[in-house]
């Protein structure tokens, strides 16, 4: 019955978005990324009901997908990916920041109407691009946003000094910055990121970093999920800090994602939450995504507005006239 209500609730969900389609919406996390095909047949994005547990003593699958109420099936190509997108893209008014390969961005950004692709530039490390050549990046004016910013899948704090002069660069060409922290994906230290630790998704420690570049404009990816507590003071304490839903809106049970929005809303920061998907090959999680947004009975129509579209504009600082 559970599982009944919640595959309802994904395709009321569907409808709604194509009813409210003339409304605009942006998607700041998206993976520009080839398909995978491997990947797509190793994971699926659930509204998952259980998070399954391994045995170290067995061989490891690469993904642990546990049993939901709905599985999305992933594109077969690129081309036929980039199709499906920009039909979603124009159906749902929609605007998205893409980070990833280059050539998938340029391609999006052709086949898009004008304005409708927002390139981000991403890095997990120090060693990943050298500070020069991220700065020379930023400068050719291709690139409007910096994300996905990846430490913590190297173990890696946001405050770290090693990798501070890549903040210090985005800081003075007022760029903002996207920063993953929360969750990775189950057993992400066991499966494929070895120096993955959950303990530097604490939201907390950007306090350092934000001191030290006052100007920097954050927006925590995955909101910081599941230390909601942090994720609540660094809000209050850095008006200038935003959060995005990406991930953890399609990747854990339905009554946990609402459990931490709603908590998020009732501390006060329902103007600073932006919708993203973390999108990576299945057509239809925007869709489905959204329909979470546009079914939840605790927040207003107003509220749904400024998650699925007026934040973000507030936030990149966008012509909101543009995207109508």
């Amino acid at each position: 019955m559970k599982k009944l209500f919640i595959a309802c609730l994904v395709a009321c969900g569907f409808q709604l978005a194509a009813q409210t389609k003339h409304l605009p919406i942006i998607d700041v996390h998206v993976h520009a990324m080839k398909v995978n095909a491997q990947m797509a047949n190793d994971m699926s994005p659930w509204f998952l009901s259980n998070m399954p547990g391994t045995d170290p003593n067995e061989p490891m699958p690469k993904f642990l997908n546990g049993d939901g109420a709905i599985s999305l099936k992933a594109a077969k190509s690129d081309q036929e990916f980039q199709e499906e997108l920009m039909k979603t893209m124009q159906r749902l008014n929609m605007t998205i920041v893409a980070s990833g390969d280059p050539s998938v961005i340029r391609n999006w950004k052709k086949a898009a109407a004008p304005d409708r692709v927002i390139p981000s530039i991403g890095f997990s490390s120090a060693d990943g691009i050298t500070v020069q050549a991220f700065e020379d990046s930023l400068k050719t004016g291709f690139y409007k946003v910096v994300g996905e910013i990846g430490l913590q899948y190297q173990g890696i704090s946001p405050s770290d000094p090693k990798v501070d002069k890549y903040f210090e660069v985005a800081e003075r060409l007022n760029i903002p910055v996207a920063i993953h922290m929360g969750t990775g994906g189950n057993g992400m230290a066991n499966l494929t990121s070895p120096k993955y630790r959950a303990s530097m998704g604490n939201p907390l420690l950007l306090e350092d970093l934000l001191a030290k570049h006052p100007k920097l404009k954050v927006w925590v990816m995955h909101a910081g999920y599941p230390m909601i507590d942090e994720m609540v003071a660094l809000m209050g304490a850095n008006s200038h800090v935003y959060v995005d839903l990406a991930g953890m809106i399609w990747s854990y049970p339905l009554e946990e994602i609402h459990m931490y929005l709603r908590r998020l809303v009732q501390a006060g920061f329902g103007k600073r939450i932006m919708y993203g998907t973390d999108l990576m090959v299945w057509p239809k999680l925007m869709e489905t995504s959204i329909g979470v947004i546009e079914n939840a009975q605790y927040l207003s129509f107003d509220q749904k507005r400024d998650i699925l579209f007026n934040n973000a504009v507030r936030f990149f600082r966008l012509d909101p006239a543009k995207y109508q």
